[in-house]
């Protein structure tokens, strides 16, 4: 187990490393904060003051190396536009961020559990045929489509929520059901096909032989084991949440990291972009490390195939 561990470790820390590499050199194509920042006729020699005063004049190996003994220090520099340390403006923002995905996916595994164990125990049936095909259109329909129609009806035509913003209970309704939805198709999907497998296990049929009572053949038995990709699943949603909910926070001006990715990508802030991506990206590995562990632990023929 320790060894699975180590590797785990070793994997995660690479992939950080690559995201961080990735959008350092990116952010370098974006083109020049000098020239936006400063006035329209600023001159050449308050350019290059400006670009000096950065660290931008100098060569691109040498601000790499800067960059990186900086950051695992958890320093990506100053804000440009917000003239704070850019981890603490990404680390303001994370909050809402938290908390819209947490709801999103609470939602997700509630509705798409429960729909999925419903259409593998109602396998031919009419309820099957319904749960698959709106599982179908959850996952077909774009996240900004379904944001920009909820909004119309609930909250321009009905008036029971608001359009927009954070603040408040209902504030969080719309954006996280407009997440979750995709959360929900993805989860019934998959359980339904992984139960489906499961019940026609060897262990279930035995189960069922000594005559055990069917909800629990179902629960302890089929459902136990039909868990373990689903809880894969889920850790690798967790981490699109947590990374992926930019357009979710922009429709819905929800003040999350992913929408002031956005904003700093607009303005070249490239401290606040390095510094969100990278707090994205340990997160996102965190979580993904943390579904390994639990996914070893619920089958120990993963932690036996360790070198």
């Amino acid at each position: 187990m320790i060894r699975y561990v180590i590797g785990k470790l070793g994997e995660a820390f690479v992939a950080v490393w690559g995201v961080v590499t990735i959008v350092f050199f990116v952010t370098r194509l974006l083109g020049d904060p000098a020239a936006l920042l400063l006035p329209v006729g600023a001159s050449a020699e308050q350019l290059d003051a400006f670009r000096a005063s950065l660290g931008l004049d100098r060569p691109l190996w040498e601000q790499y190396l800067s960059f990186l003994v900086q950051a695992v220090q958890g320093d990506f520099g100053q804000s440009f536009l917000f003239n704070r340390p850019a981890i603490t403006v990404v680390l303001e923002r994370m909050p809402a961020t938290i908390m819209l995905a947490l709801t999103a996916m609470v939602f997700g595994v509630l509705i798409g559990g429960g729909a999925g164990a419903i259409a593998a125990t109602q396998r031919g049936k009419f309820a099957e045929f319904a749960v698959m095909t709106l599982a179908l259109l959850g996952q077909a329909t774009p996240v900004f489509w379904l944001g920009i129609m909820l909004i119309l009806f609930f909250a321009v035509d009905l008036g029971w929520l608001p359009t927009g913003g954070y603040g408040s209970l209902s504030h969080l309704i719309l954006p996280a059901f407009t997440l979750a939805v995709f959360v929900s198709a993805s989860i019934a999907r998959l359980l339904r096909s992984s139960l489906l497998d499961s019940m026609k296990e060897d262990y279930v049929r035995t189960a069922r032989a000594k005559g055990l009572p069917p909800g629990q053949v179902f629960v302890w038995h089929a459902l136990r084991n039909a868990l373990i990709p689903v809880v894969t699943m889920v850790g690798i949603l967790s981490g699109e949440l947590l990374g992926g909910s930019v357009v979710t926070e922009t429709v819905f001006a929800w003040p999350g990291v992913g929408r002031l990715i956005v904003q700093a990508i607009e303005s070249k802030d490239f401290p606040v972009v390095q510094a969100g991506v990278a707090v994205i990206a340990t997160v996102y590995v965190s979580i993904n490390f943390l579904v390994d562990l639990l996914y070893g632990v619920l089958d120990p023929r993963i932690r036996r195939k360790e070198p």
